[in-house]
């Protein structure tokens, strides 16, 4: 299968790995960096410097191809969907952003190829685990969805690193929340809700962030009474960026902070990303709950070190392109996350990185 990858960053350069060395996919991978591409020096992969934000530039770079996947900051999928579109490819995505899932879902009415955003941790894995949990239930009740990529070994006040975009990151924190409450749609604040609950001997905090639900709320609307996702942090995170934000007022300038958090929070490639789901409803007459719960840790090789992000990131988007490819879902229109069966995700020999991460077995 002949697709083109847009963007050579840290997510990028571990799907172009795993998909050029599985086989079954000529890659060519696209970025406006010549410095970022050089990085994939002894992949099998085609590279090309494109100016990724140029709707002209772009189409011509997908032209010929049978399916895109897009890497880039979470502002040009929209356009990047316009132009896979147009040129007759497949679409798949890592965007969190609710507006630009919108448009792409507007793009792919009527198409006769496949669109497919939102294919990462979350959205993406959590909501086809979220939804594999209720189809279980006669009927729902409660439908919690918590996520978190944290570092390993925090240090700072924020008790955070950077282990993914900081567009994307500011970008949930800034944005009104979706929501079901009361068997209502509704949208909440970003940082708000906050909660406190303790996995595997951790405390842990959670509070509302943007974009994690997917199309959950449309999928399981007037089926649930409450729905939400919360992103995890450590303990003390959300007050100090609801002071950032809102008393010095950057969510307004986002941009600057934006700048700040680069230049004075370190990244990391020692993470941990927490996946933990929480389901109840009636089953057989009785009030039950069940809950999806793991630890995905770094790989701490010496010559291919990744984050537990880049695993998680990438084995999603990897997972969906390839169960595409095998037929596993619609070949056309716009595909939810939850169309995908979580027994064939994890079956999957890139989905396969969740199954080999470690089960909480204890909950607090």
């Amino acid at each position: 299968m002949r697709i083109t990858l847009l963007g050579a960053g840290h997510i990028g350069h571990t799907i172009a790995h795993l998909l050029s060395h599985s086989g079954d996919y000529e890659v060519t991978v696209v970025d406006r960096s010549p410095e970022a591409l050089a990085k994939l020096a002894g992949m099998p992969v085609q590279t090309r410097v494109v100016e990724t934000s140029d709707a002209q530039a772009l189409l011509g770079a997908l032209r010929g191809q049978q399916a895109v996947i897009n890497a880039l900051p979470y502002h040009l999928a929209t356009l990047a969907a316009t132009a896979a579109r147009e040129a007759g490819c497949h679409y798949f995505d890592l965007t969190e952003d609710v507006a630009a899932t919108r448009a792409i879902k507007q793009l792919a009415e009527g198409a006769n190829t496949a669109f497919m955003p939102q294919c990462g941790l979350a959205p993406g894995f959590i909501g086809i685990v979220a939804h594999h949990l209720a189809q279980g239930f006669d009927s729902l009740q409660e439908v919690k969805m918590r996520v978190g990529a944290l570092p390993a070994f925090p240090t700072n006040s924020l008790k955070y690193n950077l282990t993914w975009s900081v567009d994307g990151l500011i970008n949930e924190y800034c944005h009104p929340c979706e929501a079901i409450r009361g068997g209502k749609n509704i949208e909440v604040l970003p940082l708000e809700g906050l909660e406190h609950f303790s996995l595997d001997g951790t405390e842990y905090e959670a509070f509302n962030t943007s974009g994690g639900l997917g199309t959950l709320c449309e999928t399981l609307a007037g089926k649930v009474q409450t729905l939400d996702y919360k992103s995890v942090r450590y303990p003390g995170h959300q007050a100090l960026m609801k002071m950032l934000l809102e008393e010095l007022q950057l969510n307004q300038d986002t941009e600057t902070l934006k700048d700040i958090m680069r230049k004075s929070i370190p990244s990391t490639m020692q993470d941990v990303v927490l996946v933990f789901v929480t389901v109840s409803g009636m089953k057989k007459g009785a009030l039950v709950q069940e809950v999806f719960a793991r630890k995905i840790f770094a790989e701490r090789s010496e010559t291919h070190p990744l984050s537990a992000i880049q695993i998680t990131t990438a084995a999603g988007i990897c997972a969906a392109v390839d169960l595409f490819r095998e037929g596993k879902l619609p070949q056309k229109g716009f595909i939810r996350q939850e169309e995908v069966a979580l027994p064939d995700f994890l079956a999957n020999r890139f989905g396969a990185a969740y199954q080999q991460s470690r089960q909480v077995e204890s909950i607090g």
